[in-house]
């Protein structure tokens, strides 16, 4: 399987220099190349080359790589669009957001990420030093850092092309490598279901509840707090509204990792498999109201799954996904359904049996069983399709960071738990 090594670089002012010039001279041609590409509807690699190599390489001096990886870059980002639309993630056919996203060619930011492959970029891992291709000629002894975890990962497992990427005044390297899958368990003893809440960030059949009490407090905080900054639009508030733009992405992600690792490891420990909701299209099937509807569409549970999913492979847990419909109405003892079973977002009480439990953890435990059912049946470990390829980030691959290196206690997954 693909996973994506995040190493951040320390290169010195002279060697940023060199990178962010080439970063903005790649994106330029590849802007370019993206115009070329729509004006003539040519959107292949290879055909693409034909209008448009000759013109990279002399108009913008990139070498014979450099421009390969330009080129491919714009088929890849129109690759990404003409999944989306097919998705419907920019609205339906004839919509405004749906004309804007059709209407006009690929454009790449200054900063954009761009591929390099072991022609343009070598490795000394035990240094930790890197030798980069840039448009100022070969940059040598470009110091990095990271974990000892991804160090090994990297000396056994890099394979491929490497992504340079620039974000919040910081040097990343996104390396791919190919890291071997464990033996699927095709006989598992049982499975632990998984329900994944507001409230309850995620909570087992077990009866483990990950509680995100402390982290809806500080995303009320922030968004708060952002409200404030944007009404008074001063220089200093922009400032302050940059720095902290993608502090709650990292504190959810952080915490993600934890569960995730966390759930896999509980399910590698006891032999058992990972049930978890199929919650594909959540989004546009809940009516919500406008208080809520900030809340509910702000924790990346996608992101949480996936997590789940890669990290399960890398362990051979196998992962059945089940139609969550009436998992929160259903009595875990008796099966019997009805709305009002659900006494209060904390409890459930059937009105049939008496049945008195935790409603996630009786939800979690309705997971389990439709879960044990369905592999019974002879389901195979499955996952929903993984989002289209994005250029510039690691979305299309999964990234070993600071909370893959950690040990989540299975006391403390999460804060507030």
């Amino acid at each position: 399987m693909k996973l994506v090594v995040q190493i951040r670089l320390l290169p010195t002012p002279v060697q940023a220099a060199a990178l962010e010039a080439t970063l903005r001279v790649c994106n330029e041609a590849a802007t370019w190349v993206g115009g070329v590409a729509f004006d003539k509807g040519v959107k292949r690699p290879f055909a693409l080359r034909e209008h448009t190599y000759g013109e990279v390489r002399a108009r913008w001096g990139l070498g014979a790589q450099a421009a390969l990886h330009v080129i491919k870059k714009t088929c890849d980002a129109y690759a990404t669009l003409k999944a989306n639309l097919k998705a419907g993630n920019l609205g339906r056919p004839g919509s405004e957001r749906y004309r804007r996203a059709t209407e006009k060619p690929v454009a790449f930011r200054p900063d954009g990420a761009q591929p390099f492959d072991d022609r343009m970029l070598s490795w000394q891992i035990p240094e930790r030093r890197i030798s980069i291709w840039t448009v100022c000629g070969r940059v040598k002894d470009v110091e990095f850092t990271a974990s000892p975890e991804q160090l090994a990962t990297l000396a056994l497992y890099r394979r491929g092309e490497s992504d340079l990427a620039y974000q919040d005044g910081m040097w990343f390297l996104l390396a791919t490598c190919e890291v071997p899958e464990a033996p699927l368990n095709t006989d598992p003893a049982d499975f632990l279901g998984i329900d994944l809440g507001i409230v309850n960030i995620a909570t087992t059949s077990d009866g483990e509840i990950m509680a995100g009490r402390e982290l809806n407090r500080f995303r009320v905080r922030e968004r708060k707090l952002r409200t404030k900054l944007q009404k008074k639009n001063t220089p200093s508030a922009k400032r302050r509204l940059k720095k902290r733009r993608r502090k709650e992405a990292r504190r959810a992600k952080d915490i993600n990792h934890k569960i995730a690792k966390h759930v896999v490891a509980e399910a590698e420990r006891t032999g058992r498999g990972i049930a978890l909701e199929d919650l594909t299209g959540i989004r546009e099937r809940v009516r919500l109201r406008k208080p809520q509807r900030a809340t509910h569409a702000s924790w990346a549970f996608a992101q949480l799954g996936s997590f789940i999913a890669y990290k399960a492979r890398r362990a051979g847990a196998p992962v059945v996904y089940v139609d969550p419909a009436y998992t929160s109405r259903t009595c875990a003892e008796c099966g019997h359904i009805d709305r009002a079973n659900r006494v209060s977002q904390a409890w459930f009480a059937c009105r049939s049996c008496g049945f008195v439990d935790h409603a996630d953890r009786n939800g979690s435990r309705n997971i389990r069983a439709r879960a044990w059912e369905l592999w019974r049946r002879g389901a195979q470990s499955t996952a929903p399709a993984p989002p289209p390829r994005q250029r510039g980030g690691a979305g299309h691959k999964r990234s070993i960071t600071a909370s893959d290196a950690r040990c989540a206690s299975p006391g403390l997954p999460v804060p507030g738990s």
